[in-house]
């Protein structure tokens, strides 16, 4: 979301200790997919789905001995707010990540939430045209209102809220405590 906070009512949906749980939780389901693999890694969506993609590395290495390499990924469209909506979503390339062959790769996109389904279509798209055989997709939350046809593999938390409302996930090191919120945007 953007650096200054919208006006209206916030709601804790989530606090840093229910949303560890589910990050326990979504590390196993990972490790499903990326076991036995012959070249996993986690590619994060910058911002936030890149400190995600962190924290589950940490998990698939501590809780599953998995030792999965991971990137960011940098995209320009936040559809869930409208003061930072692009028309096209513009994906900067990782100069790491682009000189990497994904021939036999199995990516596992990670991001915070899916709402749209927008920017990740751009990230199939992407995805596709360097060759990656397998691509699944981790999201913290999903809104389960997407308009394309994506859909996430592994899904932290489902919220069916209402239209106007913005769901905010707050992730360290963009925010001080790791927790979902709710906002309630204020009329103008």
């Amino acid at each position: 979301m953007s650096e200054e906070k919208v006006r209206g009512e916030r709601f804790c949906l989530y606090d840093t200790a229910a949303l560890q749980a589910v990050l326990e939780r979504m590390a196993a389901q990972a490790a499903t997919f990326l076991a036995g693999e012959a070249d996993p890694l986690l590619l994060g969506i910058l911002r936030r789905g890149a400190p995600l993609a962190e924290m589950l590395q940490a998990r698939l290495k501590a809780n599953h001995g998995l030792e999965v390499p991971r990137y960011g990924l940098k995209l320009k469209r936040y559809a869930d707010d409208l003061t930072l909506l692009h028309p096209e979503t513009e994906l900067t390339e990782n100069a790491e990540f682009s000189a990497r062959d994904l021939s036999r790769a199995t990516v596992l996109v990670v991001d915070d939430v899916l709402y749209e389904g927008h920017s990740l279509a751009r990230v199939l798209s992407y995805l596709s045209r360097r060759d990656a055989p397998t691509v699944r997709i981790a999201v913290l939350a999903d809104r389960c209102v997407a308009r394309l046809p994506i859909r996430a593999n592994i899904v932290g938390v489902k919220l069916q809220i209402a239209a106007g409302d913005v769901v905010e996930c707050n992730v360290p090191p963009y925010e001080s405590a790791l927790k979902i919120e709710l906002l309630r945007p204020s009329a103008a």
